[in-house]
């Protein structure tokens, strides 16, 4: 009474009292909405207006909690999980809430355990979220009618419902088990060829379906809907089968055995569950469909356990290794070859050389030349299947024991040991009469090749075949030693333009005025033929704006010269490591830079006519352009692969300090995601315009583990260089975001570039949050090493690795 009678005394109290309980936060009550400043706390739920979906703080039976949404009329218990990988301890503690920059956010106490970080409204005070009778839940800005700024239908987790598209590049992933909503090891995914792709741990295919087109073979054609899409491309809406007599509601979901059911509800009745892709017998690693039963093929012996329930695996009699006690086996009547992607070999234009193709690749597993084409697999072979008769044929490649003992493989052998001893003389004496030729040519002044001065890249490709040991024809022009000589004035020093690993790079120019670059194999290099024949074979045919464009060469009896397009600003390094070009990097400089990098070693893991793993990418080989475009260059130290998700080892780790994923340094084990760790690394080198190694004796011994600490902090847009301005703190935290994720220790864990440059791209799409970066290799060395650093000489390491050996660069 004493406060009414304050009120009625003072109306300014009032007016007080009113505003602040304006203002103040609110719990939620029934609907299917959740504006600003209000909540949803751990007990209760937003329910759609049908009341056919309902969304709040569910458990598991293992007593964790989700932000999850549930469909109300059948057992199945969550459609859709928010923060799956990082699940809340206790409901009471729990909110969900809209922020103040539009975004939604779920909290424990103080702590951010989720967020759709992809607000692009620009009224964030007029965004609501709403729980649809579709079960998506959307954000939308009311103001502006019901754009969405995001919706869960394009992050689905293990189910697929009606309405929803599924595009390229989603995926539905697996709970790890019926208790464990935590993504799992299987997934499904749509391909650009519309059909759907099921793989084990995020690379290895182990079923396939057939074109999508052709749905009603499983029953579906009222149900899978194509819609094509500009920005995201082919997509397939799951629809509701309205040609049902009676209300049916069906969904799809990934179960925890690696199979797509259809979980489907006639009103109110109990669900049907069945399987629905893959529909009939299938068989896991070797293992191959014959008679309606699996088969181990021959050198295979079925597998103790199976990764895939009901898809018994085989495992090797005798392991591979990569040596000369290697051969093929041929498999006849093949009807279905195995699921993972074809890689063409170009340049293997027969049998024997398709053979020796695979032969030569130690993560070839087999190969097929088929129609006038040779193709090769790597990795382990899954989805085989055997007919009758008129099926294709496929080469298996085993180790010699296990080979079958046939009258024909003598012939066979000398056959192969033919088409190698032939290929090797023809180019030794190929070699020995132009070495007589030049040797000659040089007694009247006269040498054979190009004549570089006077050759005009912009009108002609043509130019002399440099020809393989490898029997692969690279066109690509050779020009004389003395012509190369003069177009840098006989290699002047002030023609130079820098020094790395390979050796001495110069300026030159031609009669036209063009001017290029000639790198220049130095005769103290650590690498020699090897990686100038390396690079030759892998970027001569590589077209992509954001790689350095490989002119021609020169092969002297005294050196090995390369001659490339002319970047006029260098390289990255000399503007953003402690020089006064650091102005010049603005912040929208930067992005483009990070953006087009990007795009380079997407091209080359994903989009290339093979599989190349760059293991040395960093700041000094980002060439820029007149317009500051960047250009990934020097491929000496590339490796070659042609399957998906490719990886390999070596007892030789080349790189740069700094720059080597953990993986590669301490274990010799190299892969796409060695280049991502190294692009991650990059990132953050660029926003910050600092040295990952340049933290010697500070409280962060690497720049990695000082960008982690102010992002925990909350204070991750100080890792931003103040010479750029001042970029939008949610743009700038989704590229040290994006970097984070980039290195994390467990290559498994980083995202492969598709990923990346769908994340640097979308401005609405949520990111995961990051884990505590990799060590840096400077800190692993430091680990791992009998003698610590000196004061000294902050560069000495004691470098006792057991297996590699840092080369650095």
């Amino acid at each position: 009474m004493n406060i009414l009678a304050a009120m009625h005394a003072n109306p300014v109290a009032i007016s007080i009292i009113l505003a602040a309980l304006l203002m103040a936060e609110k719990s939620i009550g029934a609907g299917d909405t959740l504006s600003q400043r209000e909540s949803l706390t751990g007990n209760q739920t937003l329910t759609s207006k049908s009341g056919t979906f309902e969304m709040g703080f569910f458990p598991t039976s293992t007593n964790r909690f989700y932000l999850s949404i549930r469909y109300t009329q059948i057992p199945k218990p969550l459609v859709w999980i928010a923060n799956r990988e990082n699940p809340l301890p206790d409901p009471t503690t729990c909110k969900l809430q809209i922020s103040s920059n539009g975004d939604l956010q779920v909290y424990n106490g103080s702590d951010i355990f989720w967020s759709t970080s992809s607000s692009s409204s620009t009224s964030p005070e007029s965004v609501v979220a709403v729980l649809l009778d579709d079960g998506n839940l959307i954000l939308r800005d009311e103001r502006q009618g019901i754009i969405m700024t995001w919706q869960s239908f394009h992050h689905p987790t293990d189910t697929w419902l009606p309405g929803a598209t599924l595009s390229i590049g989603q995926r539905l992933v697996s709970w790890t088990s019926n208790e464990d909503p935590s993504p799992g090891m299987f997934s499904a995914e749509i391909s650009p060829e519309s059909t759907i792709v099921f793989k084990w741990r995020g690379s290895a295919v182990y079923w396939e379906s057939g074109s999508l087109e052709y749905a009603d073979q499983w029953g579906l054609d009222d149900w899978l809907v194509f819609q094509p899409n500009e920005k995201l491309g082919n997509s397939w809406r799951l629809d509701n089968a309205p040609s049902f007599p009676t209300p049916v509601f069906s969904m799809l979901v990934m179960s925890v055995e690696g199979r797509l059911r259809r979980l489907t509800s006639w009103g109110t009745s109990l669900p049907n569950e069945y399987t629905f892709l893959p529909g009939k017998l299938f068989c896991g690693a070797y293992g191959i469909v014959s008679s309606s039963r699996c088969e181990c093929v021959r050198g295979f012996s079925p597998s103790s356990s199976s990764p895939i329930p009901g898809a018994p695996s085989c495992d090797r009699n005798t392991p591979l290794d990569c040596g000369d006690r290697e051969g093929f086996m041929e498999i006849s009547d093949i009807i279905k070859w195995p699921n993972q992607k074809l890689r063409p070999r170009d340049g293997a234009d027969s049998d024997n050389k398709c053979e020796l193709a695979c032969l030569y690749n130690c993560n070839c597993t087999a190969y097929a030349f088929d129609l006038g084409k040779c193709f090769v697999w790597e990795r382990d072979l899954f989805g085989m299947e055997r007919g009758a008769s008129g099926g294709r044929k496929l080469h298996l490649k085993l180790a010699s024991s296990d080979l079958p003992k046939q009258p024909s493989q003598r012939n066979k052998t000398l056959e192969v040991m033919i088409a190698v001893v032939v290929p090797v003389v023809v180019v030794l004496a190929t070699a020995a009469f132009f070495y007589n030729r030049r040797t000659k040519h040089n007694k009247v002044n006269k040498e054979a090749g190009e004549d570089l001065l006077s050759f005009d890249f912009n009108s002609t490709n043509d130019g002399t075949i440099l020809r393989t040991t490898s029997n692969m024809e690279i066109d690509l022009p050779m020009f004389s030693y003395s012509s190369v000589s003069a177009a840098t004035n006989n290699f002047s020093p002030q023609n130079k333009l820098g020094e790395g690993g390979f050796g001495p790079v110069y300026k030159g120019g031609l009669q036209n005025g063009q001017e290029i670059a000639i790198k220049r194999l130095s005769q103290k290099s650590g690498q020699g033929f090897e990686e100038f024949r390396n690079e030759i074979l892998l970027i001569a045919k590589l077209q992509h704006r954001n790689l350095v464009r490989l002119l021609g060469c020169c092969i002297d009896p005294v050196e090995s010269i390369l001659i490339y397009e002319y970047m006029p600003n260098k390289s990255l390094d000399l503007f953003l490591f402690g020089s006064k070009k650091q102005e010049m990097l603005d912040w929208k400089t930067r992005t483009r830079i990070v953006e087009g990098v990007a795009q380079g070693l997407l091209y080359l893991h994903e989009y290339s006519r093979v599989r190349i793993i760059h293991r040395d990418l960093k700041a000094s080989n980002i060439l820029l352009d007149d317009e500051m475009s960047p250009k990934i260059s020097d491929f000496g130290m590339a490796r070659i692969f042609g399957g998906a998700d490719s990886r390999g080892y070596t007892n030789r780790v080349v790189g740069t300090f700094g720059y080597i994923a953990p993986e590669y340094a301490l274990e010799g084990l190299f892969s796409t995601k060695s280049d991502v760790y190294s692009f991650g690394v990059l990132i953050l080198e660029i926003i910050s315009g600092r040295k990952n190694t340049g933290f010697y004796k500070t409280d962060s011994l690497h720049l990695l583990g000082h960008a982690w600490n102010l992002w925990i902090s909350g204070r991750g847009v100080e890792l931003v260089d103040a010479k750029v301005g001042s970029p939008a703190a949610s743009t700038a935290l989704r590229y040290i975001n994006v970097g984070l994720l980039c290195v994390k220790e467990n290559p498994n864990d980083r995202p492969n570039m598709s990923s990346v440059v769908s994340m640097l791209s979308s401005e609405i799409a949520a990111l995961p949050p990051p884990n505590k970066p990799a060590f840096s290799t400077t800190d692993l060395l430091s680990k791992y090493s009998s003698h610590p650093k000196s004061d000294e000489d902050p560069s000495s390491s004691g470098n006792h690795l057991t297996v590699s050996t840092i080369v650095p660069r």
